[in-house]
């Protein structure tokens, strides 16, 4: 019996190890990996340059705490504010730190203000994490439950609906932000509009709130750019990073420039292992092998076949709702749950996730070629089109949420 705490449904499957884009699990099975660690493995599995830069690194020094200059950090900050165009990087160790460092940066901005209960605008469909803040900024009924009394400072609105936001602007004083995946990943890959984006920031400017732009999915590269505003040209105060930074050491960065610069002063924020030599080292390697492989060229060409060959091969298919994304991050939407393709994917040699219990998600590595990108869909085309013929389609209310 494991006493890992029982807090996953985990596949029956151990992968022990993985080259590029394949894996292979304890009886040398070998997949094709469309998941990438759900976007962390940036540079796929063994990248010969971030194996020798990070065990270099463990033989000088792993760990040495921010209370001493580490010169790593600040290599890695630089390209950081060189690629976001902010100015100031926090580092800590997740997704939901970055995430609750920029809740923490707004509160502080509104205060600064004389705003005494600020608020902050979140979306419906939303996920920023699973700490009491995050959890209460994400729109997961499932996420939440039992775990009230929930964080008070957030109001609602639906994605891509600017008039929404206009009407919490008239009457809602305490509004400080507006805090938004560009892409929702856990929500099922539903993607902002740019104009609906630009429209946002105008609102912000009008209103001097911040614009915080959660990239800790969609970001570092996945859709073509580094970042998903960059796309709609216009710059955020707060971008929180994560998943990808370090091609699979635990990293997390809050990202600040505009309005949220210098909100932050010695002594209101910390991280005992956040910006460790390590962890830095693996942010450094990884930005520089993105720039000098052209993965974000790749990611875009890659994925943009990938997106045309579902659409091809799925488009019009009864049960299939809508096939969607940009970049490497694509999602197909059907009209009922389908968690038990993720066992017929293991089965297939194909690793992927469900998300929002009906949408198909694929985050593959930005090494993927366009070869290994098409046999992802010649690999999973199949499987959607046998798990559909299965039964009848189920009324969307079904699904548990």
């Amino acid at each position: 019996m494991s006493h890992v705490m029982n807090t996953y449904a985990r596949q029956p499957v151990a992968f022990v190890r993985g080259q590029g884009v394949w894996l292979w699990d304890a009886a040398e099975k070998k997949y094709l990996d469309a998941l990438a660690g759900i976007a962390v493995n940036t540079l796929g599995h063994n990248h010969p340059r971030l194996v020798r830069a990070l065990t270099e690194q463990i033989s000088r020094i792993i760990h040495s705490s921010n209370l001493f200059q580490i010169p790593l950090q600040e290599q890695a900050a630089d390209r950081i504010a060189q690629i976001t165009g902010l100015d100031e990087v926090f580092f800590c160790n997740s997704g939901l730190e970055a995430n609750e460092a920029a809740i923490k940066v707004a509160r502080k901005y509104g205060h600064d203000r004389g705003v005494a209960e600020p608020a902050i605008i979140v979306m419906e469909k939303a996920f920023h994490g699973r700490s009491l803040a995050t959890l209460s900024a994400t729109a997961s009924r499932k996420v939440q439950a039992g775990f009230e009394p929930l964080v008070q400072g957030f109001v609602r609105v639906p994605l891509n609906d600017l008039d929404a936001v206009r009407q919490v602007a008239a009457h809602n004083k305490n509004v400080v932000a507006v805090f938004i995946e560009p892409i929702q990943g856990e929500g099922g890959i539903n993607v902002s509009r740019l104009e609906y984006l630009k429209g946002l920031r105008e609102i912000c400017d009008r209103n001097e709130w911040l614009f915080m732009s959660d990239e800790v999915q969609c970001g570092l590269g996945r859709t073509g750019k580094w970042f998903v505003y960059q796309h709609a040209g216009f710059m955020p105060d707060v971008v929180p990073l994560a998943k990808g930074l370090a091609g699979g050491v635990p990293v997390g960065a809050c990202v600040v420039g505009g309005r949220a610069k210098g909100v932050f002063k010695p002594g209101n924020h910390g991280s005992t292992f956040g910006g460790n030599p390590l962890a830095m080292c693996g942010v450094v390697t990884t930005l520089d092998t993105v720039k000098e492989e052209g993965l974000l060229a790749n990611a875009a060409s890659v994925g943009a076949a990938m997106l045309n060959g579902l659409n091809a091969s799925l488009g019009g298919v009864p049960g299939v709702v809508d096939v969607r994304g940009m970049g490497l991050m694509i999602g197909v939407e059907l009209d009922r749950p389908c968690g038990e393709l993720v066992k017929m994917g293991l089965d297939a040699g194909l690793v992927f996730n469900v998300t929002a219990d009906n949408v198909i998600r694929l985050l593959p590595a930005l090494v993927i070629s366009e070869a290994e990108g098409r046999e992802v869909v010649e690999r999973l085309v199949p499987l959607v089109k046998a798990f559909l013929s299965q039964g009848a389609a189920q009324p969307k209310a079904v699904a548990a949420r």
